[in-house]
């Protein structure tokens, strides 16, 4: 993997990172296919009407199913989905946190049972880099242990010194084997912390140590107030090399992308664009839709009335209102394929605006507008 900053604007930065499978453009959102699926989303559309470069599947969830074994008989991930781009599969560490009821952390490992069958499993640092080598995706995560917020200072301490540990299994695992499939692999390790400002320093600091081809942000987006993820991500930022690119991790609304992007990060991966979607909540220029709402009834308007087309113009917003109250699958797709795009559309033209100089300007401008509730 190949990283290049191409421009900056103050901390903003636009670049682009090479892969075996294609070139990313950078700041990038990476659409959620959580097992192998964007939901309610084809990957031709994914390719061509929201434009997304690089998809994010989780470990956890293709271990469990449809297992490790059928990816590989595929010839791994990519063959098995049809998607011939990009994609980066996350650890299963954030897993570990949501399962809290479910698992049991110890220095070799974490015990989990299954939540499909009720399966006692264990995942170790080496044998998740091996999983993830099986599964194949261009950039993998380390295994991690994702604290809750909020979190006591000593459980946050001891949590990061554990990641610190199984991270130097990762890198061990992972430069002692080889890349499966005929491509390569690069490896991101992931800064800790919760909220605590040394405990992400001293994260930070070790992680850059570490020297990997790229970097994550992890613990952020957990329930802590927004001022509180920007302190740390800013925090964070100062310390990263400025040559490898900058992952938060399960960031987030569109003004958090924003404001992220503001500070120096380069990618983002969120499930909140295509959940929200099957909820009826849209996201547009001028603010926030609740296409549920009675307002929208009659109206034949396209879904974002900024002139910029995220789906089809012919679907307006009393045939979307339909379509979710008639709980129709249509209207799920439909959704899900303009908030992706939205958030592609709103990373794409935060690059320009970089590259141009007048990021800043424009975010103030677009952060008002995103506010609004319609």
């Amino acid at each position: 993997m190949n990283f290049k900053l191409q421009h900056t604007d103050n901390k903003a930065r636009a670049g682009t990172i090479e892969t075996d499978h294609g070139t990313i453009e950078t700041p990038v959102f990476m659409p959620v296919g959580t097992a192998g699926s964007v939901k309610a989303v084809h990957q031709h559309e994914l390719k061509e009407d929201i434009k997304a470069q690089i998809i994010l599947s989780n470990t956890y969830h293709l271990f469990l199913r449809p297992k490790i074994e059928i990816i590989e008989q595929a010839g791994g991930l990519h063959k098995f989905i049809g998607w011939n781009m990009p994609i980066l599969t996350d650890s299963g560490g954030y897993q570990v946190y949501s399962l809290a009821h479910k698992r049991k952390i110890s220095e070799e490992g974490v015990k989990f049972t299954s939540h499909i069958d009720g399966s006692a499993q264990f995942f170790t640092p080496e044998n998740v880099m091996d999983i993830q080598r099986t599964i194949g995706a261009d950039i993998i995560m380390a295994f991690d242990e994702c604290t809750p917020y909020p979190c006591e200072y000593e459980y946050a301490k001891n949590s990061m010194e554990l990641t610190h540990r199984w991270l130097k299994r990762c890198c061990n695992r992972f430069d002692g084997t080889e890349n499966k499939y005929g491509y390569k692999q690069s490896l991101f390790p992931i800064v800790q912390g919760s909220v605590y400002k040394d405990l992400r320093v001293k994260s930070a600091e070790f992680i850059a140590s570490m020297n990997r081809e790229g970097n994550a942000i992890g613990g952020l987006s957990v329930g802590e107030p927004d001022e509180d993820m920007y302190t740390m991500t800013e925090l964070v930022c100062n310390i990263l090399p400025s040559d490898k690119p900058r992952y938060l991790m399960g960031v987030g609304t569109p003004i958090n992308l924003l404001e992220n992007i503001g500070l120096g990060i380069d990618m983002f991966d969120c499930v909140m664009p295509t959940r929200n979607a099957r909820h009826g909540l849209l996201y547009t220029q001028n603010g926030v839709i609740n296409i549920r709402n009675e307002k929208w009834k009659n109206d034949f308007s396209a879904l974002d009335e900024s002139g910029t087309s995220f789906v089809d113009k012919a679907y307006t917003k009393a045939y979307l209102r339909h379509l979710v109250h008639s709980e129709e699958i249509l209207g799920a797709q439909i959704a899900s394929i303009h908030n992706l795009a939205f958030y592609l559309w709103l990373t794409g033209e935060a690059r320009k605006q970089i590259i141009a100089g007048t990021f800043y300007e424009w975010k103030n401008k677009m952060v008002k507008q995103l506010d609004q509730r319609l």
